[in-house]
């Protein structure tokens, strides 16, 4: 049995269009210009640390951006989809019992309200919120910590350069994931133990894996 992590917005839920809506209505009130959809484009291929130096937003103001944006996102979580395959795979680990669990950013409500409206919410044992953006690395630690896990029993999924830091800085393998905000290429260049284009192949990756140490 493995312990599969999951980011949230861009990896489970489909809340990027929203967020670049929502982000682009706040820009007068915290100062910066909003991205047109050829901005938001070059966003993707940027590290986070490149994307907020870019973004000509005050490193005050942005934790106060980032609760703002939770804030506004609550009134449509609700109607936003899931990825594409997502719930399918999200059963079919679960059926196999494996642990899944949800590390982000975002809010504890916003993401119960999603995985409830999808009915997956029985599928996770845990939800951690909070993780800053380049803390999510404290965050897994803590997971590990909590639940008396070993790096070795467990994967990473995420769709952002940050993720794959995060987990590469304790020693979690990783698996990046194309469908959501950074692009193919930025993903490659950090190096993740996986690179995925349909959410399927996240199955056969976990079995691979669980028959490797089967054989060992």
């Amino acid at each position: 049995m493995a312990v599969i992590i999951f980011d949230f917005d861009g990896t489970i839920a489909d809340t990027l269009a929203a967020i670049a809506d929502i982000t682009n209505r706040l820009a007068p009130l915290f100062g910066y210009r909003p991205a047109d959809p050829e901005k938001l484009k070059s966003f993707q291929n940027l590290s986070t640390q490149q994307l907020l130096k870019q973004s000509e937003i005050s490193v005050f103001k942005i934790p106060f951006l980032l609760r703002r944006v939770k804030s506004e996102l609550r009134r449509e979580i609700q109607q936003l989809n899931l990825i594409p395959g997502v719930g399918e795979v999200l059963n079919a680990l679960a059926a196999e019992e494996h642990t899944l669990g949800i590390v982000t950013s975002n809010s504890a409500e916003n993401v119960h309200l999603f995985l409830k409206k999808h009915n997956l919410a029985e599928l996770f044992s845990f939800i951690h919120t909070g993780a800053t953006l380049l803390g999510k690395s404290k965050v897994l630690k803590r997971i590990l910590r909590r639940h008396k896990l070993n790096a070795d029993q467990v994967l990473y999924v995420g769709d952002e350069t940050r993720d794959i830091e995060a987990a590469q800085k304790i020693s979690i393998r990783v698996v990046a994931v194309s469908w959501g905000f950074n692009s193919r290429q930025a993903l490659i260049s950090k190096k993740p133990d996986f690179l995925i284009d349909q959410p399927n192949q996240l199955v056969q990756i976990v079995t691979q894996l669980e028959g490797a140490q089967c054989s060992r």
